[in-house]
């Protein structure tokens, strides 16, 4: 499983020119799933996106998640994370988890990560989105669980 993770001052996202789903400060997490992740996958990038200390503390050191400053966490699902575009200059797909597996997959994972999460808002999976952030920073992070050490 792979997810971008990006520190916004606010996150949105709509389909069909409505928005369906807004934050303020917090993290917007796009995230895209590999046709072998099982839920081991999903647990390591919900514990460590809640996790991860990339807020500055009162004297600018990125020393607060998420949680401790009471942010909010954005969800999008993004099948292109794992696009392979090593050979050739259209990315191949075959490594992405299969669209009717991915669904129930995200489902899963949406529903695992509100266990832990409260605050926590999403895209429509398979829908095409339009996702608007002000990264604040910026600060990315990328995961990926087939690297954990």
């Amino acid at each position: 499983m792979r997810a971008v993770i990006q520190r916004v001052s606010s996150a949105s996202v709509s389909v069909d020119g409505r928005i369906i789903s807004s934050i303020g400060n917090g993290l917007l997490i796009l995230v895209g799933f590999h046709r072998d992740d099982k839920i081991s996958d999903s647990d390591y990038i919900i514990n460590k996106s809640i996790g991860l200390r990339i807020f500055e503390d009162k004297a600018g050191l990125m020393n607060l998640s998420v949680s401790d400053i009471g942010g909010e966490i954005l969800i999008v699902s993004q099948f292109t994370l794992y696009g392979d575009s090593r050979a050739g200059k259209r990315p191949s797909f075959s490594t992405s988890m299969p669209s009717n597996e991915a669904a129930e997959f995200y489902d899963n994972f949406i529903n695992r990560f509100k266990e832990n999460f409260s605050s926590l808002k999403c895209g429509v999976f398979g829908a095409n989105m339009e996702v608007s952030l002000a990264n604040s920073g910026p600060v990315t992070i990328i995961l990926d669980s087939s690297k954990i050490l």
